[in-house]
């Protein structure tokens, strides 16, 4: 098959957002695998601080050095990818992973648990910002069902991490690290097998001051921000409610496994409807709005277990709707490349996120209900950054998404036509 009729096919069929390369449906699945290890301490938060005398603060450290070493390392990922190829980054994110997760499961101090979390972190954000560049440069039907279908893999992910985090988290808080490292095993073989050989390292290779040069652009630097800000009730969210809600591993990890399928479906079923019916921003903002209803709602009645329970499985629908349309929002704000884009967004949002789980905990040692009163006031803040940007992101809904180059697209696929 030609690249010409490739090329031709790609940009008038417009096939279904299931009908993809088989290259994408792995990449997809080792992102689901990824994906998990946000939440998958979830449930062992608690039997951790128990089994091993620490304070939720220290705890929380588990998802703050995960965090920070994701958004920090996003500024090599492009410097990294263009010297050895997507493919071997993706791979050696996965190795990473591997490695550092099993290292974990074997710790005896929640500080070497915390530092290996910084190593899974690396190794995180060498695959995550690949990944999505991989996926949108071969995925048929263009950008926007390329990021959905990413937004999905993520909303999976998240939603059975915490899951497999409760299911094995019963027998041993050892047990998800041990079964990460498994799955990530499979990922990684998966991806040698199905993902065909990608394109050599680029003459212009990335430089490590590319994605500081992306935040100048004013459209990027906005969304950037605003991630960063409700990034910090998000991760609040995630890293202290299971504190207030004291609850088995089994019934954390079914909680925020409803709060994950939340966020897929309403990654890719409700996102697109709404964004046709309302325009990008609108429905950026109304997300963000509700989201921090949700939170204030969770601050004002912490002691409800009930209200906790139906806040968290709330914000996936709301954290849904808004992930979809910022992401695709990211990968057309600026006129620079989408991995570069992705690295510069990535690591501001990501950073900002980071402080969120330690401050949440040391601020709920001595009151429970501020810190979702803080999360709320972050995200309130991150509608009014947004807004500063109406006039720089009008363009978002003119856009009309294609592939970056459909020679990228073709490089990618081709050898599995």
């Amino acid at each position: 098959m030609s690249s010409t009729t490739t090329a031709s096919r790609t940009e008038t069929d417009s096939p279904s957002i299931s009908h993809q390369p088989k290259a994408v449906w792995a990449v997809a699945f080792a992102s689901v695998i990824a994906f998990m290890g946000i939440g998958l301490v979830d449930p062992i938060l608690k039997p951790i601080g128990e089994e091993l005398n620490a304070t939720p603060s220290q705890v929380s450290l588990l998802f703050t050095s995960y965090m920070l070493v994701t958004g920090v390392a996003m500024l090599i990922t492009g410097v990294v990818s263009s010297r050895i190829g997507p493919k071997k980054t993706l791979l050696s994110g996965l190795a990473i992973i591997v490695v550092f997760s099993a290292l974990a499961g074997m710790s005896d101090t929640v500080g070497q648990i915390v530092g290996f979390r910084a190593g899974w972190g690396l190794g995180n954000a060498l695959f995550i910002a690949t990944a999505l560049a991989t996926i949108v440069g071969a995925a048929s039907g263009g950008v926007a069902r390329a990021i959905i279908l990413y937004e999905a893999a993520l909303g999976i992910g998240i939603a059975t991490g915490p899951l497999l985090g409760g299911v094995l988290g019963s027998v041993s808080w050892r047990g998800p690290f041990f079964g990460v490292a498994v799955l990530m095993a499979v990922a990684f073989i998966l991806i040698v097998v199905m993902l065909p050989a990608t394109p050599a390292p680029k003459a212009d290779r990335t430089s490590l001051a590319a994605p500081f040069r992306a935040l100048r652009h004013r459209g990027l630097l906005t969304v950037a921000i605003t991630a960063l800000l409700y990034n910090y009730g998000f991760f609040t969210l995630l890293a202290y409610t299971p504190f207030p809600l004291d609850m088995g591993t089994y019934s954390i990890g079914f909680i925020f496994f409803g709060w994950g399928l939340m966020l897929a479906v309403s990654s890719v079923f409700l996102a697109p409807r709404l964004q046709r019916a309302y325009g990008t921003l609108n429905m950026m903002m109304a997300s963000l709005a509700l989201f921090a209803v949700d939170l204030a709602v969770m601050a004002a009645f912490t002691e409800n277990k009930t209200v906790l329970v139906v806040g968290v499985v709330a914000a996936g629908l709301f954290l849904g709707v808004n992930n979809t349309l910022i992401t695709e929002t990211v990968m057309i704000s600026a006129p620079v490349e989408r991995s570069t884009a992705s690295a510069a967004y990535s690591f501001v949002r990501f950073v900002g996120g980071a402080a969120a789980p330690y401050l949440a905990g040391r601020l709920g040692e001595s009151n429970i209900h501020l810190p979702f009163w803080v999360g709320a006031a972050c995200t309130a803040a991150a509608i009014a950054v947004l807004a500063t940007g109406r006039k720089v992101l009008a363009h978002v809904d003119d856009h009309d998404p294609a592939p970056h180059s459909i020679d990228e697209a073709v490089a990618v696929t081709a050898g599995s036509d």
